[in-house]
């Protein structure tokens, strides 16, 4: 991904009147703003959420309020950013879960259009997640190694995840269809519970976010065989990214912004470069990095195109794996 601002966009900007023509966009936002996260404080979300609201409000002089409204995978928290006025007060995220695997695992249930009924802004922030192994049961070293002891062992290996329908399972799902391997899936509605499990041994490997298992692969609790992003991440060069063994496998846990439909066109692309210019901050990529997150944007129709596209990739997996809510 790469942070864009594109000519035609500078252009304009460079060739409008000062202060002949009002549009939407003048004077916004000229009181603070609220941003909806739909998971609970201290994850991932939430880190990703209050840093993008510390640099608008820099910018805006004006308050954006981080107001967490988790629940039912996402969809608490979306919907509510579904049925706000659209007049660019209220903005909040969307992620992969909601606009990509939730359409699919929730056909008959979903309480919102993930296409009609928002206005994308941006993508930002892509989650670090590693395939990891517990290396008192799994003698694999690397990805080939791995793929092969499954097949030898079928059926015998065990995967954790956070739950059915999560992009770390339909991830493992993927895995055993490109490598056509078979192994039996744990669910966890706890990730604690799931990562003392990991380390125990009463589950063999997960795919998990770096976040939380990290440091355990730093002190040789497990044992990290590769990322699962399209790219090796910062924080481990020298680890393979899975996509190096198996070309267009990768599982990308997204993170971005958007407002309800009908916001005016010009204030959803101020607020998309504005939140371009918070996403290169120095400030931002630290805090983001230091958190294994990869910050990421790009302009409301790429990140449109890009939903469209990721909820036909996630839609499949759903498909093969089986899963459902309804």
């Amino acid at each position: 991904m790469k942070l864009l601002l594109t000519s035609l966009a500078a252009a304009t900007l460079l060739a409008a009147p000062i202060a002949h023509t009002q549009t939407p966009a003048t004077g916004f936002p000229s009181r603070p703003v609220r941003l909806i996260v739909p998971l609970a404080p201290g994850g991932a979300a939430d880190i990703i959420g209050r840093t993008v609201a510390d640099g608008l409000s820099k910018l805006w002089g004006q308050v954006v309020i981080v107001d967490n409204k988790p629940g039912a995978g996402t969809n608490i928290g979306v919907e509510a950013l579904a049925r706000s006025a659209p007049d660019g007060y209220t903005i909040g995220q969307i992620n992969v879960a909601s606009h990509a695997i939730n359409p699919a695992l929730q056909k008959n249930s979903l309480p919102f259009n993930p296409i009609k009924d928002f206005e994308p802004i941006s993508l930002l922030a892509i989650s670090s997640n590693l395939l990891v192994v517990n290396p008192s049961k799994v003698p694999a070293t690397t990805v080939p190694e791995l793929v092969a002891y499954a097949k030898n062992n079928p059926g015998k290996l065990s995967y954790a995840s956070a739950g059915v329908g999560t992009t770390l399972h339909l991830g493992m799902e993927l895995f055993k269809g490109a490598t056509g391997t078979d192994m039996v899936h744990i669910p966890y509605n706890n990730g604690a519970n799931l990562t003392s499990d990991l380390i125990s041994g009463r589950v063999d490997l997960a795919m998990d976010v770096a976040a939380n298992i990290w440091q355990h692969v730093q002190s040789g609790k497990l044992r990290a065989l590769a990322v699962v992003t399209a790219k090796r991440a910062a924080f481990a060069p020298d680890l393979p990214a899975l996509s190096e063994f198996y070309p267009g496998l990768e599982i990308t846990a997204w993170h971005g912004l958007a407002a309800p439909a009908g916001t005016p066109k010009a204030i959803v692309d101020k607020i998309a470069l504005d939140v371009q210019r918070v996403i290169a901050s120095p400030d931002t990529q630290n805090r983001m990095k230091q958190n294994y997150l990869i910050p990421t944007s790009m302009p409301p129709e790429e990140f449109k195109a890009y939903i469209v596209s990721e909820m036909a990739r996630w839609g499949r997996a759903v498909e093969k794996s089986g899963a459902s809510t309804n």
